[in-house]
């Protein structure tokens, strides 16, 4: 019985252990996205600024302009829970919304939910 329960725990810390492992990141900084399509506009995961913050910066918060665009990652910071929040800025020269210059996201649940899409290259 004794022998039982010890297996069991280190089975749980081993298989905890792999789990871990194979979380890691399968992005770098440098990888190109298409920013997808989503349903009303509600980027979740991609932190795009308020529409009214948009305009007192003088730009023009219209969305259709951003789908299908690519996207360069040229950051990568790891938070304290876990999550990879990237920093995005157009590949082309010009900004989000014709006045921001970077975005950060979430890139794991970006992904997930199909609000980044990856390149084949």
């Amino acid at each position: 019985m004794k022998n039982n329960i010890l297996n069991s725990v280190l089975l749980f810390f081993i298989t905890a252990f792999m789990y871990s492992q194979s979380a890691a990141s399968n992005f770098n900084v440098g990888d190109v996205f298409l920013i997808g399509t989503v349903k009303y506009n509600k980027y979740k995961y991609i932190n795009f600024p308020r529409a009214n913050f948009i305009i007192k910066k003088g730009g023009i918060a219209n969305y259709k302009n951003i789908r299908g665009e690519k996207v360069v990652i040229i950051a990568i910071e790891e938070k304290n829970n876990g999550k990879h929040v990237a920093t995005i800025k157009l590949s082309k020269p010009k900004k989000f919304f014709n006045s921001y210059k970077y975005v950060t996201v979430d890139v794991h649940q970006a992904i997930k939910n199909k609000e980044l899409l990856r390149i084949q290259e």
